[in-house]
């Protein structure tokens, strides 16, 4: 695929430099070769401004459409809550500019759709923040695939699970389980992960299904989800996600003919290979920022030609599975 070649150094812009940006995402866009972090935006004055200064960042803004239209700004990336993920990459796209989207890339593919043809159409790169794809510890899972270590692969399962926390006990409000900003609640924001890095290690699926419900009442949105489908090669999958249990767990098995394999999606653990050869452990600890090799490779895709693994198409993808799922398809 042809891309762009963008000269570097490439300024970006952050919009929305939240909690998510302060260790797992921001730095990465200051150290990364030819990149500069040049300017963020968020509506706090007093914030953006505390930000901007402990981060050496030379512009802050409080208005979004004031960074995006800022010519000393090549490219930028949208770190705000997916309500209004759609509002401001329609405005980027119309700036002629590159962008990154945090993940979830919308809380609809409805939404996610449009998205992706404004830049799609105008030919301009899109990205999608799920990091995962171009971690060296899932890397390692799908060499395995590759490399047929468990044989022929069957299955994929996901069990997901965990108590209830102090904001939802207590009523407080949180845009994680409003229903208006992500109608699936903690499902829309934790398994989104998932689900797009089985798309990236199994292939895309074709036939989806879901049932969600409210068990608890603690909050607007959705706090029970079980899915099952089918990938294009084949490969089956199941995976539930309950908010209301008693215990924390995070399961992830790889069923094959010869083998299986066991990792989790969120906690610091070994990933696990059992086939004829016996039971292996390895540990492939994440970088201390999370997102460093998912912003080098954008960084490649834009300078070096070279193809993003997780780019607005694939995360079009990963919001169809979510819509599917949830019943809203």
């Amino acid at each position: 695929m042809d891309h762009f070649k963008y000269p570097g150094p490439i300024r970006w812009g952050i919009i929305g430099c939240g909690a998510v940006t302060e260790v797992k995402s921001g730095p990465p866009y200051q150290q990364t070769p030819n990149f500069q972090l040049h300017a963020v935006m968020r509506r706090n004055a007093e914030k953006v401004a505390d930000y901007a200064e402990r981060h050496k960042v030379p512009k802050f803004y409080t208005s979004a459409e004031e960074l995006i239209g800022d010519t000393e700004i090549d490219a930028v990336y949208i770190a705000t809550p997916p309500d209004t993920h759609k509002y401001y990459a329609l405005q980027v796209a119309g700036a002629a500019k590159p962008c990154c989207i945090e993940k979830p890339m919308a809380p609809s593919y409805a939404d996610s759709l449009e998205i992706y043809n404004a830049f799609n159409t105008r030919g301009l790169p899109l990205f999608v923040a799920y990091y995962r794809r171009s971690l060296p510890r899932f890397l390692k899972i799908r060499e395995w695939l590759v490399q047929h270590k468990i044989g022929e692969i069957r299955h994929i399962q996901w069990q997901f699970s965990r108590p209830p926390g102090p904001t939802d006990l207590e009523g407080s409000y949180n845009w994680r389980t409003d229903m208006g900003i992500a109608p699936g609640g903690y499902f829309d924001d934790l398994a989104s992960h998932g689900l797009d890095l089985f798309a990236f290690l199994l292939g895309d699926m074709e036939k989806v299904f879901g049932i969600g419900r409210n068990q608890q009442r603690l909050y607007t949105a959705k706090d029970a989800v079980t899915a099952c489908w089918v990938h294009r090669n084949g490969v089956t999958g199941s995976a539930y996600w309950n908010f209301g249990s008693c215990s924390h767990e995070d399961k992830v098995e790889i069923l094959g003919s010869e083998g299986k394999i066991e990792f989790s999606i969120f906690k610091e653990e070994d990933i696990v290979l059992e086939n004829g050869e016996g039971v292996g452990r390895t540990f492939i600890d994440h970088p201390v920022h999370v997102q460093k090799y998912h912003v080098e490779n954008i960084r490649a895709h834009l300078m070096d030609n070279r193809e993003h693994p997780s780019t607005g198409k694939s995360g079009l993808h990963t919001s169809w599975i979510m819509d599917k799922i949830l019943g809203n398809q």
